[in-house]
């Protein structure tokens, strides 16, 4: 009984991560377990749990110049079908973080809050602070919104979960087969290791950690990487790949001038918008410092990130709240440009690039037979948009599309 109490008392130097995929071990559990803590992974994949718990840590390659290894120590998973352990894992957790991506995020809620109901039993004055890792807008809100479903009745959630949103700017790419299958825990990552993260949210002191980036205004940290960062990334390799079709890195798409200036472009039209919604936030220099900051990184060799990692998944990355419609979204209340965002998202509409085997994203075929079969029902299904109030975007869209043959 004693052994079972010890191990449901809190470990504040202990992080448990829901999801050990790229972003969860070379970013999230790299931070942490390299500054002293207890890494914790929750994974459906039996495979890596079980590695993870056989050698204890793993290692992260950092593709620079030079070349840098990282071993992550001190590190446990659990799988994610033990759903007691995962619950008893929350209860004693200093902190917590989730990179599951946003439709795996709602699947794991509920025994995130059987977790947190547990630990206000056994800790009733501990809150927990959960990292959300998640590239998505109002993350908190949608993670909240879902909590209080699971939660009993009169959790006081507003002081004990700390929902903290975070903007991830690391690049981290597919690794090749031939990697993986010499060593299936390696990850790769670029340098840039800097976690933008929510100040206001934790509950708990902000842990004292090289790399985490507190900001007072979330919003327009997580915006500036949909709307600059992603779309930059999007913009390179639409228009990339249809300059150059047969090209498969980032870096040689960019070698061309001409996807290089466009790109630039493209980057600095969404950064005036941004710098128009958020003035307290980032100066114009800043924004412009950062726009040429990532064209250097999307440029990195050694990184040898595809344009098809970056491009595919057409649906969401072209979808009605994502880096591009976002952005436009924005133009069109603040009645500010967005031409050359709209053609670098038309670019995106005839992306039909696959992967190192040359097998497309299942869904990018769907989307483009359906773009191909009837543009405009498509577009307008895709993007929420009204066939009449919208005329003037749908055909913009229209044009460009039939443009770019």
């Amino acid at each position: 009984m004693k052994h079972t109490e010890d191990r449901l008392k809190i470990d504040p130097k202990k992080i448990v991560i829901f999801g050990a995929g790229k972003i969860g071990r070379s970013f999230i559990g790299q931070l942490f377990g390299c500054n002293g803590y207890k890494v914790v992974f929750v994974d459906v994949d039996t495979e890596i749990v079980r590695l993870l718990n056989q050698r204890g840590s793993y290692r992260v390659v950092i593709k620079g110049d030079p070349e840098e290894n990282i071993i992550v120590p001190d590190v446990s998973a659990i799988p994610a079908t033990d759903r007691q352990e995962v619950v008893n894992a929350v209860s004693s957790a200093g902190i917590a973080a989730v990179s599951v991506g946003k439709f795996a995020l709602e699947k794991v809620i509920p025994v995130i809050a059987a977790g947190l109901e547990l630990r206000q039993k056994l800790n009733p004055y501990f809150p927990l602070d959960i990292i959300l890792a998640e590239n998505m807008r109002s993350a908190a809100e949608f993670t909240k919104e879902k909590l209080i479903q699971y939660l009993p009745e009169g959790y006081p959630a507003d002081l004990l979960v700390g929902l903290i949103e975070t903007s991830i700017g690391k690049m981290v790419p597919i690794i090749p087969l031939t990697e993986i299958e010499k060593d299936p825990l390696v990850v790769f990552a670029e340098p840039y290791n800097t976690l933008i993260l929510d100040g206001k949210g934790f509950k708990s002191p902000i842990p004292d950690i090289q790399g985490l980036a507190p900001k007072t205004n979330i919003k327009a940290w997580v915006d500036r990487k949909a709307f600059i960062h992603n779309l930059g990334h999007a913009t390179a390799a639409y228009y990339g790949n249809f300059l150059h079709p047969a090209m498969e890195y980032m870096y040689e798409v960019l070698e061309d001038r001409k996807v290089l200036d466009f790109t630039r472009d493209v980057m600095m039209q969404s950064a005036d918008i941004l710098c128009r919604v958020y003035p307290d936030d980032y100066t114009p220099e800043d924004i412009e410092e950062h726009v040429d900051d990532l064209l250097y990184r999307f440029r990195n060799k050694a990184l040898q990130d595809t344009v098809f990692r970056v491009g595919n998944d057409l649906v969401r990355k072209l979808g009605s709240d994502d880096r591009f419609m976002g952005s436009i979204h924005l133009a069109m209340q603040f009645n500010m440009p967005y031409d050359l965002i709209m053609k670098a998202m038309s670019y995106g509409f005839r992306f039909s690039k696959g992967d190192e085997e040359g097998n497309l994203f299942p869904e990018d075929i769907k989307l483009l037979q359906a773009l191909t079969d009837n543009f405009e029902n498509t577009l307008i299904n895709l993007l929420g948009l009204h066939p009449v109030n919208e005329r003037d975007t749908i055909d913009r869209f229209k044009n460009h599309y039939s443009s770019m043959v």
